[in-house]
């Protein structure tokens, strides 16, 4: 104890006023006096935590640069010598990671920061107020200084609800993050410094740690959809959930020089995995293989990775459920036979496929009952351990023990045993399901879940379901047999027949009634369990000393009551945080509830290893929530003990001395107190700094009065005090109840006297402890309704001859609140004395309830009141008089009901209506209340069941029209808000109608006004009266609601004489819940009133139909011809305008456009090879420089062998075309394949393309030699386009790409200089007819001043931000974007540097700003809905205008699509627009002709027709009188051809040239420029180049076209300049021809070259393997060709072994 503070007496000091808080604790009994805590009360604004977490940083910085150590972390104690050598931190990690998996691996470390949750500071207290007569002394007090004095606040008393929610409830989810996903969580991992990982669905989401953000997202089925491609529903716990995240397992993190990547497994692709990096998941996989994990979304998967072998790989050990035995589950997915028995596998992760080693793999013992499944993975003393049981997927049955396996840590598997676990304690039948798993590493211990059987509707849970058991690890590794029971191991050595099982630790072993996840850990040498539950809690256990379990707390529950999943993951940089995942939904919780904790003793008996107390914040907190955590002393731990807690006494030091003390441990020193009289606020003393404080008591009489009395320390900013009342001294007579009121005990006169009255020094007592010595303190009584049973267990004598028996309990459900009025059924009740009590034990290790009965209500029934408890089964017994207790069956307490729909929530006054409330843990409810505001609570009865409730609306009359009342439950004295129901006037009938359908039905309508109301068949009962007083049942059909009246239909069925009853029906009787009234029948006109008005109504309606006619008819006419003449107007205007564009325009076409952006060679041949299948792309430019060219794939290097046999590639092809289903896209398929692997063996690849081109001359000189080449229907003439493609591409890019490139542009400024719609592209100036915008308005160009923004990607100082651009005034926002972009482009030379879609434009006027959009507030809606899009004239931007450009803030899309609800230039036909538009636009668009603006099209090329001959001339030109080698060598092999056949018609040879090389290849350019450029190409240039090509073709046709009038423009373009066309390419053709010939050496030579470049190009394994799947699925046809044709005995036996090598790959998994 510390010395007190020397005080000095009132006389030395002037007055000075304080400040003070009012303690907040009520006064509790006088007889049992409570321990005095310290209280908070800062008096200065509470700092935000963030504020604290960054003065910590700064010290430790400072701390750092100034070369201090860290603080010494807390002394070990009590572990073993593992344990002490492991970090304190449960979530620090080594620098050398050992393995990352399952969950007994480490999987956290620091991170960068996340945004933080903000929390709210605590309020301060209220002001102080003097303390009623007999108030006990009050808590300390902490005070901070200079703030001023608060008002008092009344306080409000505490609902019965929210008292008990604040004792016992924990958080639910305030202020904890949540993240939801689309589809049920399957799995979750968290990595070091990556974020959260989840699995839900088909998707992968990389959240940050604080999970409010997304930072990635994966999409493993199809992209852009999360949702289930199977429906996966959950199945009955406990058996096992289904998933299609299979694996998630971060590793390599922390690796030196390495980075972190992530193990992701699939059932999709037959159970494929992959691996990723960690910082992205959008990023492509670095690895993957197929048949890797379980591709059944029930089956199992348990992995770990480690490091292994001399090269220190990285090493998957997984055990899966490959196969499903049960015919029910097993499906398509099922691996080959040779792989169903496989249990455990270690797969090289580093491989392309994660290839296995052929003695990496432990198979099932065959002949085992069921399948294996592995519910964990983790890594332990060298060697990788795997939980499972052995399960029946059909039956839902445990087929035996759950056992460990246990392999070694190695390249290969090599089995070191399984052992058995026995977690069977308190249940009958075993727990043989083991539902999670966690590897408690400090301790060497191991934790799991176990569970029994529960039935199909959960009948057979107890309390005694599941079971959390520790097992030592050194245990299970002892007890592990090499033995033949569930694997077949390939060296058994073992003779038992059952395994041994293994025990638990019986101390740490906890029986639950509902138990599904745990998670293990090591705080402060405390190990702790979290616990998950069925119900959604979120348990903590803390183990003692000798691992005993002690009786869990409930640390977080969710309010839906979602199961837990099986996977707890705890937060990798703050311990103070754990990961809760349930259903859909992650959430972010507080490991500990310390702020429950109100005082310091209370904070460190809890034992919490989470929590201490804060001595500046006076709270119990986290370590690091704790201001100046850094002193050791500033905060207390577990391991301080409560006695270290500051605590204030007054004590006597001689008869007339009182001294005034703190003891406990807290730092910095104080620097002063004052001892102050509360009720007159005189101070008696107050200390110098430093020195003791002593006040002196001279005289008894002095003091006497004094009742309440403050005591204060000072330390800093922050203030310690305690108040102590003496009020009730002399009226205590026992020494605890004295000095628990803060008097004093003097024991000589034994009696309770003021501490500041006389007495001797020994005698003074001021502490519990003496009193405990002195005055033996009674024991407590049990009080009924809690405390452990304490009870004699044996029988008494007469015991044996009374008989009780009880049967049953009800209800069996009960809400946390408890119940007042349960009743127990047996028999001899009454027999028995006052001494019957019920015993309820829920968890093992928390204490039993003991309840004394309240009433016996006769010999059979008996009522007890049950006390409120906290969510769990217990199991339920009476004992009767000291005997045995009897079993009477469990008891559950559940949650409070939860609404979630009433329905209907409108109602009528009169009441009677059926209403249901939707919700959950309706089974509790008590009573059904309405709460009105005049009428109070009205009681309702009703019919509940656990999800539902229904109940007759009572009649609330009114004078309000409308009222709305409370739906409330009532739970023992408890009401629960519902929702509320609103009342509306009754129903208004009007009528009825009565309709005969047939003789004997009769069908009758009720109309009734329109309303609110939903009324069902339940609700309504009709009656029919007619005749004399006779009445019908009207049975209820459907209402059916109308723009005036709502119709009620109803049927009467079985009768005779419907007629006559419909004549003869009087009224309808409607009772419609508790309104009852008579509806009378609908009046109807007399039939004389319409004959005679009638026909004066014909006659009216002709005569006005006769001069509204005319009227129209003259208005017609003068309308046609206003508009004839509108019509001729437009005309004229249109063909002058046209006239003089065409001789006056001029296209400004710039010579100079930068460089050409060229595609590399490798995607301009993919896009030529398939220019259909870009799925082929990303398979063949895999890097080839990262292959390792050691690794030879034998049966690849076979085939390549096999197709370059001349003989036996020409008889496949020949084979396979013979195939009817081998399609057109098949044939082009394989022959780009065939390019792709024959890529560096051109002259080979020549040669079979001469051999197959001659064989189709045979087929086509048969029939019509010209039709040769002329289609795409053979593998040859493909594979002459790809051909033509490769050896050409050179020439393509040196003399043609730039004229090419320039046409593309020209044509784009020419397009834009006009009008563009952007729905439709069409465009006012283009070549093709089909894309003509004729519908064009007026327009104008509108010169802007663009100025654009500073950003970092284009930062340099001499780029132009201030440029001047035109656009159009019927331009869209987007376009002026575009046109703004290309601006900036010519003016400097380089892009701007960010996209379209991540700019903004916005007008400037004067100091005002406007954003432009294409769609807002302001845009025009027509009359049928449809948008028009905003332009540059809708926001009447005028010449000069300055336009910002600056880059978004918000997120982006991509590009806008735009549907049919949306128009720009092509608008609909509607007046609305008409209106829209003014009369300046009026009728304006009727009268537009197409063929008025055929001009434009005459226009455009007139401006392109220089570039267009140009890129022609290159294309038929001979550079330096030489032609490209391809050309001149395919030619002349066409000529030679021709010799050799005897053709002698020169068109033949010029039509197979011309069907070679401008066909197939130039043409393929002309209209794909995207081929050749990394250019887009838009519908609209489409068009324009199928013009262009059409005309390019025609010049090399050799028949004269005749065109007439008719004839299409497309034709007609360019008819003149044809046979200009015509007579240059057959001089080309000349030329060529007249060329000396190659000799083959120069031509092998080129190819040789050709080869050489495009080494390494491609991935010709995949191209090889596209190749076998063809040969693979004809080969039986090819086979019997083979056997057919001579010379190829040896390529069939090649082929024959080619195949094997292929099936034994598949076998591998290597494919």
């Amino acid at each position: 104890m510390r010395k007190g503070a020397s005080c000095i007496p009132l006389s030395q000091w002037e007055s000075e006023t304080h400040e003070r808080t009012q303690p907040l604790q009520s006064s509790p009994p006088a007889s049992l006096p409570p321990p005095l805590p310290l209280r908070a009360s800062p008096r200065a604004p509470a700092l935000h935590r963030g504020t604290l977490r960054r003065r910590r940083a700064r010290r430790k910085r400072r701390r750092s640069a100034q070369g201090l150590p860290p603080p010494p972390p807390p002394p070990l104690h009590r572990l073993p010598e593992r344990a002490r050598r492991a970090p304190p931190s449960p979530l620090s990690f080594p620098g050398e990671p050992r393995g990352w998996g399952g969950r007994g691996s480490p999987s956290a470390r620091r991170s960068r920061r996340r945004p933080r949750l903000r929390r709210r500071a605590p309020e301060p207290p209220s002001p102080p107020r003097a303390l009623p007569a007999g108030d006990p002394p009050s808590p300390m007090e902490v005070s901070r200084r200079k703030a001023p004095p608060r008002p008092p606040r009344p306080a409000a008393p505490l609902p019965l609800l929210a008292y008990l929610l604040a004792l016992a409830a924990p958080g639910r989810g305030a202020d904890e993050p949540v993240w939801r996903a689309e589809q049920t969580i399957g799995a979750i991992a968290v990595s070091r410094a990556d974020g959260v990982f989840v699995a839900s669905g088909s998707c992968l989401d990389q959240l940050d740690y604080s999970l409010e953000h997304r930072l990635s997202r994966l999409y493993r089925d199809q992209a852009g959809n999360c949702t289930e491609p199977v429906s996966l529903a959950p199945p009955a716990r406990p058996r096992p959930g289904s998933s299609f995240s299979k694996l998630l397992l971060p590793y390599r993190e922390g690796a030196t020089g390495l980075g972190g990547l992530l193990l992701t497994g699939w059932t999709f692709d037959r159970g494929a995995c992959e691996v990723r990096p960690l910082g992205n998941l959008s990023l492509s996989s670095l690895h993957n293989g197929t048949e890797v994990v379980s591709c059944h979304p029930q089956g199992s998967t348990a992995g770990v990775v480690y490091r292994a072998g001399t090269q220190k790989g990285w090493y998957l050990a997984v055990a899966a459920t490959y196969a499903l035995p049960e015919t029910e589950t097993a499906n398509r997915c099922n691996p080959a036979a040779s792989d169903r028995d496989t249990a455990i596998s270690i797969k090289n992760t580093e491989g392309r496929s994660f290839d296995t080693k052929e003695e990496g793999r432990l198979k099932r013992r065959d002949g085992g009952a069921g399948s294996l499944h592995f519910v964990d993975a983790f890594l332990w003393n060298a060697s990788v351990y795997f939980p499972y049981y052995p399960y029946n997927y059909t039956s839902g049955d445990a087929t035996g023990w759950p056992s460990m396996a246990r392999i070694a840590q190695s390249e290969e598997v090599k089995f070191q045993g399984q052992a058995a676990l026995d977690c069977g304690h308190g249940h009958p039948y075993g727990r043989r399901l083991l539902l999670s798993s966690s590897l408690v590493e400090a301790l060497d211990v191991w934790a799991g879940v176990f569970s029994a059987a529960t039935g199909e509707g959960q009948e057979k849970r107890s309390p005694a379901t599941t079971a959390l058991c520790l097992f030592r690890m050194s245990e299970i590794q002892a007890r592990a047999k090499n033995c033949q029971w569930d694997f077949s191991p390939q060296e058994p050595n073992c003779k038992e027949d059952q395994p041994e099982k293994v025990q638990p630790i019986a101390s740490s072993t906890m029986i639950h009634s509902d138990l599904t996840s745990v998670y293990g850990t090591v705080v402060m040498n405390r190990a702790v369990l979290f616990l998950g539950t069925g119900d959604g809690q979120l348990l903590k256990v803390i183990l003692g000393e000798n691992l005993t379990s002690n009786c869990p707390e409930v640390i977080y529950e969710i309010k839906e009551e979602t199961p837990v999943f099986y996977k707890l993951v705890p937060h990798p940089e703050k311990n103070s945080y754990i990961y809760l995942t349930a259903g859909k939904e992650v959430r972010r919780v507080r490991v500990a509830n310390c702020s429950k904790h109100r005082s310091c003793s209370e904070c460190l008996t809890a034992a919490d290893p989470h929590c201490g107390w804060c001595h500046s914040l006076q709270r119990c907190t986290f370590k690091d929530d704790c201001v100046h955590s850094e002193n050791s002393e500033n905060w207390l731990d577990i391991s301080s003990g409560a006695k270290m807690c500051p605590q204030i006494h007054i004590s006597q030091r001689s008869k007339d001395k009182t001294t005034v003390t703190l003891a406990g441990s807290i730092s910095p020193r104080p620097s002063g107190c004052v001892v102050r009289n509360v009720d007159t606020g005189r101070e008696f003393c107050r200390s110098a700094p430093n020195e003791p404080c002593t006040c002196s008591m001279l005289t008894a009489a002095s003091y006497k009065d004094v009742l309440v009395v403050d005591v204060t320390f000072s330390f800093g900013s922050w203030h310690l005090s305690k108040r102590f009342n003496f009020t009730n001294c002399s009226s205590l007579r026992e020494c605890p109840a004295c000095i628990g009121t803060g008097c004093a005990w003097c024991k000589s006169e034994r009696k309770c006297i003021h501490p500041f009255t006389a007495c001797s020094p020994s005698d003074y007592y001021r502490n519990q402890e003496p009193c405990q010595v002195a005055v033996e303190k009674p024991a407590p009584s049990k009080a009924a309704g809690g405390g452990g049973l304490e009870g004699n267990k044996t029988n008494r004598t007469n015991q044996g001859r009374q008989v009780f028996s009880v049967k049953s309990i009800e209800p069996q459900k009960i809400s946390t609140l408890g119940k007042s009025n349960v009743i127990v059924t047996g028999a001899n009740f009454t027999r028995a004395s006052d001494n019957i009590v019920m015993i309820l034990k829920g968890t093992s290790t928390c204490d039993k309830d003991v309840v004394r009965v309240s009433h016996v209500l006769n010999d059979t029934h008996m009522k007890f009141s049950l006390p409120s408890s906290r969510k769990e089964m217990k199991d339920v017994c009476i004992q009767f008089d000291g005997g045995n207790c009897s079993s009477v069956g469990s008891l559950s307490y559940i949650a409070l009901p939860r609404c979630s729909l009433i329905y209907p929530a409108t109602t009528w006054v009169s009441g009677g209506q059926n209403i249901t409330i939707m919700g959950r843990n309706f089974d509790v409810i008590d009573n059904l209340i309405i709460s009105h505001e005049l009428k109070g609570n009205i009681n309702v009865s009703e019919q509940c069941v656990a999800t539902y409730c229904s109940f007759s609306a009572p009649s609330v009359k009114s004078s309000k029209a409308r009222t709305n009342v409370t739906v409330k439950l009532k739970v023992q004295e408890t009401y629960l808000d519902c929702g509320s129901l609103q009342y509306l006037e009754d129903p208004r009938f009007t009528g009825y109608r009565v309709d005969p359908e047939v003789d004997t039905e009769l069908e009758v309508k009720i109309l009734k006004e329109n309303d609110n109301f939903n009324i069902s068949k339940k609700d309504i009962e009709i009656t029919l009266f007619h005749g004399e007083n006779k009445q019908l049942n009207c049975s209820f059909e459907n209402i059916t609601r109308n723009q005036d009246l709502t119709t009620i239909l109803c049927k009467i069925k079985g009768i005779r004489a419907a007629s006559s009853i419909a004549s003869s029906s009087k009224k309808v009787h409607v009772k419609l819940g508790n309104l009852e009234l008579d509806v009378e029948k609908e009046s109807v006109a007399s039939p004389l009133y319409f004959l005679i008005g009638l026909p004066i109504l014909l006659v009216i309606v002709i005569f006005v139909a006769v001069g509204v006619t005319r009227h129209k008819s003259k208005e017609l006419s003068r309308k046609q011809s206003q508009q004839l003449e509108l019509l001729e107007s437009e005309l004229r205007k249109e063909i002058r305008d046209g006239f003089a564009e065409l001789q006056m325009d001029k296209l400004d076409v710039v010579d100079s456009f930068g460089t050409v952006p060229f595609l590399d060679y490798k995607h301009f041949a993919l896009r030529t090879f398939f220019p259909e299948s870009g799925g082929f792309t990303h398979i063949f430019t895999e890097d080839m420089h990262n292959r390792d060219a050691n690794v030879k794939n034998e049966s690849l290097t076979a085939l390549d062998a096999l197709i370059c046999n001349k003989s036996f590639l020409v008889t496949v092809i020949h084979t396979l075309e013979k195939q009817k289903n081998f399609s057109v896209k098949d044939r082009c398929l394989f022959a780009s394949f065939l390019t792709i692997a024959l890529q560096t063996k051109l002259v080979y690849l020549t040669s079979i393309l001469e051999v197959l081109t001659r064989d189709l001359m045979e087929q086509s000189s048969n029939m019509q030699p010209k039709l040769m080449l002329r289609r795409t229907e053979s593998v040859v003439e493909k594979l002459l386009t790809n051909w033509m493609s490769v050896c050409l591409s050179g020439f393509l890019r040196e003399t043609v790409g730039e004229p090419f490139y320039l046409l593309v542009t020209t044509l784009n400024q020419k397009i834009n200089k006009g009008p563009v719609d952007v729905i439709t592209c069409k465009a006012l100036y283009t070549l093709n007819e089909d894309w003509l915008l004729w519908q064009v308005p007026e327009f104008s160009t509108v010169a802007l001043n663009v100025v654009f923004e500073k950003i970092p990607e284009n930062d340099s100082a001499d780029v132009c931000r201030n440029i001047s651009v035109n656009v159009l005034d019927c331009d869209t926002i987007g376009q002026a974007k575009e046109k703004i972009f290309q601006a900036f482009l010519s003016k400097n030379g380089s892009p701007y540097g960010l996209q379209l879609n991540e700019i903004c434009l916005e007008l400037q006027v004067g100091t005002r700003q406007k954003e432009l959009l294409d769609i807002d507030g302001s845009s025009v809606i027509l009359e049928d809905g449809i948008t028009k899009l905003n332009t540059i004239g809708h926001y009447e931007i005028s010449n000069g205008s300055t336009i910002k450009v600056f880059k978004k803030i918000a997120n982006f899309t991509s590009d806008v699509e735009y549907s049919d609800d949306h128009c720009h230039l092509i608008l609909p036909d509607s007046e609305a627009f008409q209106d829209v538009q003014g009369k300046r636009h009026r009728g304006k668009h009727k009268f537009k002709v197409k063929e008025m603006y055929l001009t434009k099209l005459l226009s455009t090329k007139v401006a392109i027709h220089s570039v267009l001959e140009k890129l022609f001339r290159s294309i038929w030109s001979l550079p330096n009188s030489r032609a490209p080698f391809a050309i001149k060598y395919f030619f002349d092999f066409l000529d030679a051809q021709a010799e050799n056949k005897k053709i002698t018609d020169p068109d033949v040879v010029h039509i197979w040239k011309t069907n070679s090389l401008p066909l197939r290849f130039w043409v393929n350019i002309l209209k794909n420029p995207q081929f050749v450029f990394d250019i887009k190409k838009t519908p609209h240039i489409d068009g324009c180049l199928s013009v262009i090509a059409q005309a390019f073709m025609d010049a090399f046709s050799l028949t004269e076209q005749q065109l007439g009038k008719e004839a299409p423009t497309n034709k007609l373009l360019y008819a003149k300049d044809i046979p200009t066309y015509k007579e240059e390419v057959k001089s080309y053709y000349k030329a060529i021809r007249d060329l000396p010939p190659l000799s083959p050496s120069e031509m092998e030579e080129f190819l040789t070259q050709e080869s050489k470049k495009h080494e390494n190009e491609f991935n010709e394994e995949v191209a090889l393997t596209e190749i076998y799947k063809y040969i693979v699925k004809y080969f039986d046809e090819i086979l019997n060709k083979l056997e057919r044709e001579r010379g190829l005995e040896e390529a069939q036996k090649q082929l024959l072994h080619v195949k094997v090598l292929f099936d034994e790959k598949k076998k591998c998994k290597w494919m």
